[in-house]
């Protein structure tokens, strides 16, 4: 006897939190670590001088590349969460896209980083997309 799986669709407010939850971490994991990297300084200064003993002593003494490496964690298992539940050709694309909108958002809010207009242009254009993907 054959037993043949049914397989239901989350809805549309789950498959929306899934996402989200993907995003959201990644943004956190990626603000976390580059904060963390431009707090250090510069690894080929503190190499020289230090070594490569003193650059990698550099890296794991901050406790924000460890924040910035567990949100990334959760992101990758917030991923394979969302891949158990919805298909590739929508959490793929979706996940990847927005997270580049929440970047620029993130770097020009967290870290102060100058967002050039071709760089808020092609953030909506991914809105758009994202839109009609979903759609």
């Amino acid at each position: 006897m054959t037993m043949l799986s049914t397989t239901v669709q989350p809805g549309f407010w789950a498959a929306t939190g899934m996402i989200a939850a993907v995003v959201l971490c990644s943004t956190a994991g990626e603000v976390l670590t580059a904060s963390a990297m431009k707090s250090i300084g510069d690894l080929d200064e503190i190499r020289a001088r230090s070594g490569m003993t003193g650059a990698i002593l550099a890296v794991v003494t901050c406790p924000r590349f460890y924040a910035g490496v567990a949100f990334l964690a959760l992101a990758f298992f917030a991923l394979l969460f969302a891949l158990n539940h919805l298909n590739l050709g929508l959490v793929a694309p979706a996940s990847a896209s927005l997270t580049l909108v929440t970047n620029a958002i993130a770097a020009h809010f967290f870290l102060n980083e100058h967002v050039d207009r071709r760089r808020w242009t092609a953030a909506v254009l991914v809105c758009i997309g994202v839109y009609f993907l979903a759609h």
